[in-house]
Parts: structure tokens; sequence; C-alpha cells
């Protein structure tokens, strides 16, 4: 039997090389494994949910943080209450910017929330940078 012969018998409909399902999966369709698993869990997730509270209750401590965590969703942002200088000059920027670091040296905020507020700083920086250029060519082109 020849090469070709061999490929056509163990791909009947199809080339070598051609999809047997041009179109694919469709979107959004799941595996029958996914479902079955997931209809099992349906089934029982009062009952699992109930015997974890009641363990939680008896002092299961890794009981009770799976309730915690499920009940009380982790913070992803606090609201920060730090005194910072006018920031419309460069001057300002920059004892903004050491107000940051002695807050998170002083422990206040945390070295994450400090970076966000230098980069909202920054962007101040920027934007009073972008209006003295502008003032300067402004008086420059008056001078003309």
């Amino acid at each position: 039997m020849s090469e070709k012969t061999k490929a056509e018998n163990l791909r009947p409909g199809w080339k070598p090389g051609q999809s047997g399902n041009p179109k694919g999966r469709p979107a959004g369709s799941r595996n029958r494994v996914t479902l079955v698993a997931l209809a099992a869990m349906e089934e029982g997730a009062a009952a699992i949910a109930k015997k974890i509270v009641e363990m939680a209750r008896q002092g299961d401590m890794s009981a009770a943080r799976l309730v915690l965590e499920r009940l009380v969703p982790p913070a992803k942002e606090r609201p920060i209450f730090l005194t910072l200088p006018d920031t419309s000059s460069a001057d300002g920027v920059a004892q903004a910017q050491a107000a940051i670091l002695q807050a998170v040296a002083a422990g206040d905020i945390l070295p994450g929330e400090a970076a966000t507020l230098a980069g909202i700083v920054e962007a101040r920086r920027k934007a009073v940078e972008t209006q003295e250029l502008e003032a300067r060519i402004s008086a420059l082109e008056v001078k003309e």
C-alpha cells in the first residue's frame, strides 16, 4: 500500500492538514466533564456550605477563614489620609514627593500605596511643566 492510500484511510472525509471541524468549537461551550462537575457541586452546595459554617462555629480555623473569605472579599484599596503641600509649582511637587516618602518611612502608608500617590504627583508635575512651557513659548512669540 502506498503512503497516500494509508493517509486517506486514516482520515476519511478530509485531506491531511485540513481540519475535520473548520468552524471549531462553539464559543462558550463547556467540556462535558466540567458540566458534570458543576452539576455535582450545585447539588451538594447547600449541604457543604452548612457543614463548613458548622465547623467554623466549632472552632475550625480553616473553615472560619474560608467562610470569612467568601463573606468579606479582600479590600484592594483603602482610603489614605495624607496631607500634601500645594503641587502647583515644581517646588511643591518635590515637597509632595518628600511627604510621601516620609509617610512610607513612618509606616503610615504602604509602599504600593505610595507608588500610586507618587504616580499621581508625577502626573501633576508633568501638567505643571507643560503649563510653564506653554507660557514660555507664548512669551517668546509675543516678543517676536
